[in-house]
Order: C-alpha cells, then structure tokens, then sequence
C-alpha cells in the first residue's frame, strides 16, 4: 500500500512540472508583441503605408491570438488540475498525520530495539527486529518528506498559476488595444487613399480628353512591325543647359496580354510558343482544331476566312525566327484569336494598330509558314474565343497580370529590371517621349520648370477649382479659358499660405518593383519635401509639361544630369 501511494505522489509531482514547463510561452509572446509594436511604429511613420507589411502584421497578430487562446485552455487545464490537487491535498494532509504519528512509533520502537539489542541473550533476533523497525521509521520519514514536498510544490503551482492568469488577461487585453489600433490605423490608410484617389479622379472629362489627344500626337507604336519610331533616348544628348531632369517612362500603353518584345526575348531563352502563349494567357486555354473556315469581316475588305485574314496581319518583324518560329507562331494564335473575339464583340475589325495591322496583301515568308504551322489554334476563354490584346512593349512588366516579365524572379531596382526583362532590346523600354526643338529635340526639363509641375500638383490639392486654370503654359487654353503662368500659380499659392517652390535641387522615385508601378514622386527644394502619388504627378505632368512632353505609362524613372 505504502509503494502504491509513493507512486501516485511521484506520478503526480511529476505531472506537474510537465503542465508548467510552457508558462514561459507567455513570455515569447510578450517578446513577439513588442516586436510588432515596433514593427508597427515603423510603418506608421513612413510616408507611403506598406499595405504588404500591414497585412503581415495582421497575420502575426492573428498567430498570437491564436496562440493566447491555446494558452488560456492549456491555463484552464491547469487550474482543472489544481482543484484535483487540492482533493488529493486533504488526503495527503491526513496520510502526513499518520506517517507522523507512525514515524513517532517507529522511531521509538527502534530505540527501544536498539537497547533491547545491546541486552539481548539472541543477538540475531534481536538485530533483525532493530532492523526491521528502522527500516519502517525511514520509510515514514521519506514518506513525510514527500508529502511536505508536494504540499509545498501544489501551493508554489496555485501562486504561480495566479500569475499567469494575471499576465494573459493583461496580455489580452494589449492584444485587443494593438487589433483596435491596426484597425484603425488600416481604415486611415485606406480612408486616405480614397481621398488621394479623390483627387486625382479631379481630373475633368475633358482634360482627360486632353491627355488623350496628347498621347496620341506622340504617335506610341503599339506594334513591333511598326515603321513609326516613337521617342528616341535622350540621356546623351544635351539640350544646351544645365541641370536637367527627364522622366523615362518603361514601355508604351497598353502592357496587356503578349509583350511582342517579350516574347521575341522568351525565344531566345529557348521557349516554344505554346509556353510564351501560357506565359500572358494564363486564364485561357489553346484549342487547336477551331474551324478554319471561319469568316472575318474586315472593314473596307469584305470577307475572309480566318486563315487567309491571319496571312495578310503584319505585326512582327518577319526576321524574328528564333527557336523554330515561336514569336511568330505565337503571335499568329493570338492575332487569330483577337478577330474572332472582334467578330464576336462587333461583327468586324478594323485594319489599324487601333485593332491589328491588316494588309490586303498576304505577308508571306516566315510569317505565313507560322501561321500555316498553327493553323485552328485558337484561345479559348470557356467556350468562346478569347480577348487576346497585345502589344510592342510592356517594360518589364504584363500590366494585366501585375507581374514581371523577365528572368529570375522579380528584380529590387532599376539596375535589375534594366537587365533582366525580357523586352529589354525595345526600343521602346526605357523611352523619354515628347521633343522641343529649341533645346536639341529633345525632351529634358529646366528645374524651374520641374518645380512649376509641382507647385500645380499643390495647388490642385489645396483648391480643386484652380484645376482649370493649370494647363501646360506654352500653349493657349484648350477651350479658352486662363492659363496660370508659373509666378501666377506661385501667387496663389501664398494666398492660401502654402510656400511655393522656386528651385528643385533633387528629384527621386519610389517604384513598387511587384507590380511595375511608380508608387511615389519625391521632391526636395527650396520649399522643403514633397512625397507625390506616382498616378497624380503623372497625371498632372501630363497636362503642365511644356510642348508634348509626357508619361506615357504606369512605370516611370526619373533622369538628371
């Protein structure tokens, strides 16, 4: 009976020390909650919020409360156990009055053996007995200790479990305070955003009309067959002063669907085109005995069947024949494609790089031996054919898809795009475009001129009906009202106690490499700093630039000499 109990107090005591060993848990997880308390501080001071590294935040957040509610359980538990413990405790009690009690006979009965052994006739009867009854008053003793152990073991377990309940319902509640406040802070962000996104949305039907008109007057290739040569680089060139800023703009509109410069680099890399197709029609599927027989009605032409239409299409240079004609190939399914869809949306197509460039005559070549090679290949989006836009140059990045494309994963700055896209030999990549033939043909700014885009940018901001008044000042008002000179917008700037900026003496950008997206202008001057959402300075540049300079897209750098 007495081994018996010894094993339940062991087994008991034992399980104890097990149910405690994870109590520190709660100090890793007051260590990982200050960690993202000053993760979180960092964030909010930045100038752009990180909405990557806010939605981390918000995982690890959910991680710990997950991890406080196993906690609290694993506490339940223990306070489960603790209640057992005190049952056992009174049985314990009792059994410690008996071993005393016992100790106290034993102990006595061994001293009185003791003496009975000096005096005994039977020395060996004697040494046994004296034996026997120590061994009962140790076994007493030893019991004793235990039960003194564990008593003193299951009151240090209830202080400390009092502890860590104290602790989780602070930590709880800290919890609760940081989930409010990320809330918060993320309805902020996503409140200014709106607003931000507000004004750039200020932008009249009609100067976006302008934009347009401005665009076009760039005449934008949109085809790599194209002859029109677009922008030309102007790092090297000098436009007779000094300093000078220029903004390059990655690619020309629409950086939708295939990346004609894209696929010729693919070739290279040694794919075929059925991996190019996959590459910017992931969500479209190739069927490969569509019929052949299908009629496309070009405007001006009349009827052809959708193979001899795909012969006369001049889209890519005839002289793109790596890896066994997989541009070529590529861009013959995904031009067959994008007219039956046209047939399907408008019961035509037109003969332009508005559409695809159509020519009566067939182009021949390797041109028609490719699409002879995929004759019936059609992307299918269900069971329909597929909208297949494509263009002459995404810069790097397939718009649609918000992703890179080039080599080895999603590069960190400009050096790495510049190096590893796949469309990089364009000459369309990495363009200024716009020219003024007073200063080289080229389309470089004066710093004054930089600082008079800004100053229009701030006053849009402050008075949204100054809009109007900020068009590009070496021409007149598109629709005849007041242009506002430079000084004049300076002027109005101090009217509403805002410091204008006379000189630039830095221009930089923030780019989200992920996605291919200016995020930020950033503006150092006489008039402090300026940080500028990459959409609005672009939006606004293209309405004040002088001549018909613009940003032609989304991904833009800026250039200073």
């Amino acid at each position: 009976m007495r081994k018996i109990t010894l094993v339940f107090i062991l087994g008991l005591i034992l399980t104890w020390a097990a149910l405690f060993v994870r109590a520190d848990e709660l100090d890793d997880i007051n260590h990982q909650l200050e960690n993202l308390k000053k993760l979180f501080s960092d964030i909010k001071k930045a100038t752009d919020t990180n909405q990557v590294t806010l939605d981390n935040f918000n995982k690890q957040l959910a991680q710990i409360k997950v991890k406080v509610v196993n906690l609290e359980e694993e506490i339940d538990k223990k306070e489960k156990e603790v209640k057992q413990g005190e049952k056992v405790l009174s049985y314990q009690k009792n059994l410690l009055n008996e071993r005393a009690r016992s100790y106290y006979k034993n102990i006595s009965k061994s001293t009185l053996s003791l003496i009975s052994l000096l005096a005994a006739e039977n020395l060996s009867t004697s040494l046994r007995n004296f034996t026997y009854q120590k061994s009962l008053a140790d076994e007493d003793r030893k019991t004793i200790i235990k039960i003194v152990m564990y008593i003193k073991n299951l009151e240090e377990k209830k202080a400390s479990l009092q502890s860590e309940r104290e602790r989780l319902t602070i930590l709880k509640l800290d919890i609760d305070k940081q989930s409010q406040f990320l809330a918060g802070e993320v309805a902020s962000a996503r409140k200014y955003q709106g607003e931000l996104q507000q004004k750039i949305a200020t932008l009249t039907a009609r100067q976006q009309q302008l934009i347009s008109q401005r665009l076009a007057s760039l005449n934008i290739p949109r085809s790599a067959g194209t002859s029109v040569r677009g922008c030309v680089d102007d790092r090297d060139k000098d436009p007779g002063f000094s300093p000078r800023v220029a903004f390059f703009t990655y690619g020309a509109p629409h950086r939708n669907g295939l990346n004609q410069y894209g696929a010729w680099g693919r070739a290279k890399d040694g794919q075929n085109e059925e991996q190019i197709l996959q590459a910017y029609y992931p969500s479209l599927t190739l069927k490969k005995d569509y019929d052949q027989g299908a009629q496309i009605n070009v405007e001006g032409h009349g009827n052809f069947s959708i193979e001899d239409y795909t012969k006369r299409i001049y889209e890519v240079p005839d002289y793109w024949t790596d890896n066994n004609l997989a541009v070529l190939k590529a861009q013959a399914v995904a031009a067959r494609t994008y007219a039956l869809n046209s047939m399907q949306r408008k019961g035509s197509i037109c003969t332009t790089e508005a559409c695809q460039v159509f020519k009566p005559e067939p182009k021949g070549g390797n041109w028609e031996q490719a699409v002879n090679a995929t004759a019936g290949w059609v992307l299918m989006d269900g069971g329909s054919p597929g909208f297949t836009q494509y263009a002459s140059t995404h810069g790097g990045y397939i718009l649609n898809l918000g992703k890179f494309d080039g080599r080895s994963g999603n590069p960190g700055n400009f050096g790495e795009l510049n190096d590893r896209a796949y469309d990089k030999e364009s000459p369309w990549f990495y363009c200024d475009w716009g020219a003024r033939s007073s200063y080289g043909n080229t389309a470089w700014l004066k710093i004054n001129e930089v600082a008079d885009i800004v100053n229009a940018i701030l006053l849009a901001r402050s008075d949204s009906s100054t809009g109007d008044h900020l068009y590009q000042t070496d021409k007149p008002h598109p629709y005849g009202g007041e242009v506002w000179s430079e000084d004049r917008v300076k002027q109005e700037l101090r009217n509403r106690g805002i410091s204008p900026y006379s000189n630039v003496s830095d221009v930089s950008v923030g780019a989200d490499f992920n996605t291919g997206l200016t995020s930020s202008v950033n503006v150092l001057g006489d008039a402090g700093s300026q940080s500028i959402n990459g959409g609005e300075f672009k939006n606004w540049f293209n309405l004040r630039a002088p001549a018909n300079i613009q940003i032609v897209g989304p991904l833009y750098n800026v250039e200073k000499r």
